[in-house]
């Protein structure tokens, strides 16, 4: 087990050495490798790699799922690697985004998605601001436990009110709307939706080949095809991105950490702690929201209590931990594996939950500060080893005098 160890520790020492080296790189050159590397994750569902296709399930679908655990992680990390609140019910904010678009899209209305969409994203605003504003005067496990109690205190009143669907939930949520012409019919030729179409790779072995068969209908949703979802998924996450960047090195960003390092410390430097936390919980709550939208708006179009356990809560918190809390391009990285790997080893049906969770535990064992910590966990990181290659150094001039 120590060697196992020692080979991830080496792993992820020299991955940090990338991840410094890539920082140090001149902006253009960064911005290039950034472009380049968006392009690619565009094109991946279409591109379907043989070490990266899901076998047994649409790989487009399974993208989708990974763009929308990737942003609900960004939003989470907020909460928990920026201001250091353990939120263990966020599985509740999701929920309410995703009941919000299917009450006012179909069950009490007929409003069209994008215009559901933010009130969605303000109702679940809100909705942090109600739960934080009581709650956030409380530290540690205690908010834990309250934030958990939240999110089982959604899940069973949507299994309970029948205003809101009940235990049958609701269903025939519109998609988002298309772009160019969707023609319906059973024998519509699949060149007339959409602008275009664009074929997808068919790999034999090693050797690609392109499939004019399945074309994907540019920005055409429907229930047939999870790419074009996946595509608007990816661009709101880059959009969040940015906003998160922004936020992060403002005023905002800088009172997060100062609450997160030393709450107390920051209150006598004249910092309101409490304002800040509630904007945390207010802003993260607003992402997990917008995520919980698009699901309710994607291709099944159906959501019931069933679709927001606990576990997924588990599962968030997870995702932040695992990629790196307080990075925002770990807790992107978190949230795309958790989602992912259980995916990836359906065709072992009975064994694929156990393998993740085992994949989990080392990780958090042996590297605790995630796959992409924070700078700030680096560069301390970096002083303990010098501080202890310097009492090491003293301890052995010490014996030879």
């Amino acid at each position: 087990m120590s060697s196992i160890g020692d080979a991830l520790r080496g792993i992820g020492q020299k991955w940090d050495g990338v991840v410094d080296g890539f920082n140090r790189k001149p902006t253009p050159v960064k911005l290039g490798f950034l472009l380049l590397f968006v392009l690619f994750f565009y094109a991946l569902p279409l591109l379907r790699p043989p070490l990266l296709t899901t076998g047994g399930i649409d790989f487009g679908g399974v993208m989708f799922q990974v763009i929308a655990f990737a942003l609900v992680a960004l939003g989470l990390n907020i909460v928990i690697g920026y201001a250091g609140l353990l939120d263990l019910g966020y599985v509740g904010f999701y929920c309410v985004g995703a009941y919000t678009t299917g009450v006012l899209t179909v069950y009490h209305g007929s409003w069209p998605f994008l215009l559901a969409l933010p009130v969605a994203v303000a109702v679940t605003m809100v909705t942090g601001v109600i739960l934080g504003a009581p709650t956030l005067r409380v530290r540690g496990d205690y908010l834990a436990i309250v934030t958990l109690g939240f999110g089982e205190i959604i899940r069973i009143v949507v299994t309970n009110v029948e205003w809101l669907g009940a235990a049958s939930g609701i269903k025939d949520i519109p998609h988002p709307p298309n772009i160019g012409p969707n023609p319906e019919g059973p024998f519509v030729d699949p060149s007339e939706r959409g602008l275009f179409q664009i074929p997808r790779l068919e790999w034999d072995g090693l050797v690609p080949h392109l499939d004019h068969d399945h074309p994907t209908s540019f920005l055409i949703f429907g229930s047939q095809d999870a790419i074009p979802y996946y595509w608007l998924l990816l661009t709101v996450l880059i959009l969040v991105l940015i906003g998160d960047r922004l936020v992060k090195a403002s005023r905002v960003g800088r009172a997060w950490e100062a609450t997160r390092e030393d709450e107390d410390a920051a209150e006598l430097m004249g910092v309101p702690t409490f304002k800040y936390k509630l904007m945390a919980f207010a802003l993260g709550a607003a992402i997990g929201g917008l995520s919980g939208s698009f699901y309710a708006s994607s291709q099944g179009g159906y959501i019931n209590p069933q679709s927001f356990p606990l576990l997924l809560s588990m599962l968030f918190v997870a995702a932040v931990i695992l990629g790196g809390s307080g990075n925002r391009w770990g807790a992107i990285a978190g949230g795309a594996l958790v989602a992912y790997l259980p995916e990836r080893f359906r065709d072992i049906n009975d064994y694929r939950l156990l393998i993740f969770g085992l994949a989990l535990t080392v990780l958090a064992v042996l590297r605790p500060e995630g796959l992409l910590p924070p700078r700030r966990t680096r560069r301390a990181k970096a002083m303990e080893a010098e501080i202890e290659a310097l009492e090491e150094g003293e301890l052995e001039e010490d014996a030879n005098a």
